[in-house]
This record gives structure tokens, sequence and C-alpha cells, in this order.
């Protein structure tokens, strides 16, 4: 599948064939929050900063915030993220993850 993908002013487009997927407001930022905390996951995981069972509990968080609090298919949460984790660098996600993962969690509750 083709899949063409726009990003404006904090939108994101993701537009496969025949349909379009647009994730605005709150569904933005709780996709920001889980690219977040799953970027934060796997870069500390890489330098070992966190073990194993820490990294699946963080990943875990970032797929009960897109299943409680993000519409559309896995497939349109999947290609959202990715564009997410495209715009922002390293240093832009970790500050972040320093500045809004707690908000996050409160803001995007898993329970």
């Amino acid at each position: 599948m083709n899949v063409r993908v726009v990003l404006l002013a904090g939108l994101i487009f993701v537009a496969p064939a025949a349909s379009a997927r647009i994730y605005k407001g709150e569904e933005a930022a709780a996709l920001r929050c889980a690219n977040t905390l799953a970027y934060t996951a796997v870069l500390l995981s890489q330098a070992d900063l966190i073990g194993p069972d820490e990294t699946k509990v963080m990943l875990g968080i970032t797929v009960l915030i897109l299943e409680k609090h993000v519409t559309g298919t896995r497939a349109e949460k999947k290609s959202a993220l990715a564009i997410m984790r495209n715009r922002r660098d390293l240093t832009q996600t970790l500050t972040d993850y320093q500045t809004n993962a707690a908000k996050c969690l409160v803001q995007f509750p898993i329970n």
C-alpha cells in the first residue's frame, strides 16, 4: 500500500490510498507522548541504562496510551508514530521526556 504523509502545524495527516487520517488536539498530544516514551525506552535500553523489564513497561505504556487515547487502525497509529519520530531529534525527544513524561501519564491515564 502506498502511503502519503504530510505534516502541517502540529497536525498529522496519514493518507492511505482512498482515505485520510488526521490527528489533532488530544490525539496528536497522545501520539507525541507515546512517541516520547517509546523512543526514550529504546534509547535508554540501547545505552544499558535500563533493563529489559523497564523497557517492556515503558513500551507497554506506549501501547496502552495508543489503545485508549488514539483512534484509528493499528497501521494508522504506527504511521503516525513514525511521522512523529521523524520530526523530533534525539535532543528534542529526551527534553520532551524530562519535561513531559509525568504529565503524559496524568493526561493520558492507562488504568
